[in-house]
């Protein structure tokens, strides 16, 4: 069944009175429900494309968070052939959260990694709703090492409200971690590409995204801190997530403007959630033509474009 947010009431109501339609007539075939049917789907059409053209920066964060969405794994198991997860750290545990490995892209051999929030309860708490612990960031890093060695090309997709703040978390050294994965993503002397398909928010997410190429899915967001703890901290009050939202610019288009990201991946119309294989599809795309246009740099020159990138962005943003 599809999961409606707040602002969708609308385009629920109609879905809703076809459904009703569809239900009445399997119980008395004589019905004749094809125009209104018809006429109703049209109208539902024209409102999905017609809100999803002028959502606000909340409304983007609610679909970015939309259980519907697909995760990294449904774009793994799409994308990816010969897939061959690697687990663990060497230092203490594995981490469900984040999940990383050894596969073929279009026929090209690379490094993956994403963050995983899963998609029911229990997978949910398995992975920890996305949010990694330090054994994760340093499994991030160990992969970076093999990906160095092997000269395999990394791509990483972002998605975690946030790395783990718990205790555990922190007693074992979270900052330092995601530092230290952060470094080593600048220090890849292969080509990175990464898409951000959900939500990118803070350290949690840089310490998988400091690539080459960054690109984020057409209502995605990608922020230093959650519009919530934002406004927590801000405002003192959950009342201005909105506002705190609006403020941070954490929509993919403002990202593009401020020249944080390097494109955008255009969603199906009404998100992502509504025609997975067709986001999937489009983000293979952008990937392999990142992928094709760093292919012909050395490490050197790979690093150099990395380095000069940040800088820019820095000089943008602080100019």
């Amino acid at each position: 069944m599809h999961t409606y947010l707040d602002f969708e009431r609308p385009i629920a109501e109609l879905e809703g009175k076809v459904l009703e339609l569809r239900q009445l007539a399997a119980q008395d075939s004589s019905m004749q429900i094809e125009d209104e049917v018809g006429r109703l789907q049209l109208r539902a059409q024209s409102l999905i494309t017609d809100t999803y053209a002028k959502l606000t920066p909340w409304q983007k964060a609610q679909v970015a968070r939309h259980p519907g969405r697909p995760h990294f794994c449904d774009y793994a198991s799409v994308l990816l052939e010969e897939f061959t997860p690697l687990a663990g750290d060497r230092l203490f545990a594995e981490d469900h959260a984040v999940v990383s490995g050894l596969g073929r892209f279009r026929g090209r051999a690379v490094a993956i990694v994403g963050q995983e929030k899963g998609n029911d309860t229990t997978s949910r708490l398995a992975r920890n709703f996305g949010m990694a612990r330090p054994e994760g960031y340093r499994k991030v890093q160990r992969l970076f090492a093999l990906a160095e060695r092997f000269n395999l090309p990394v791509i990483s997709f972002a998605d975690t409200p946030g790395a783990y703040p718990g205790i555990g978390a922190e007693e074992r050294g979270q900052a330092e971690a995601i530092a230290r994965a952060t470094e080593a993503c600048l220090a890849l002397g292969v080509p990175f590409v990464t898409v951000i398909i959900g939500e990118g928010m803070s350290g949690g997410a840089l310490g998988i995204a400091v690539a080459n190429r960054v690109y984020m899915l057409e209502h995605a967001i990608y922020a230093v801190i959650s519009p919530e703890g934002c406004a927590s901290i801000l405002w003192r009050s959950a009342d201005k997530t909105q506002e705190a939202a609006a403020a941070m610019r954490i929509t993919a288009q403002d990202l593009l403007e401020l020249k944080v990201i390097d494109g955008i991946v255009a969603e199906p119309v009404g998100g992502a959630h509504r025609a997975p294989a067709e986001a999937i599809n489009a983000v293979g795309e952008t990937i392999a033509g990142a992928l094709d246009d760093l292919s012909g740099l050395s490490p050197a020159q790979i690093r150099q474009q990395r380095r000069d990138k940040y800088l820019a962005i820095g000089r943008n943003l602080g100019g």
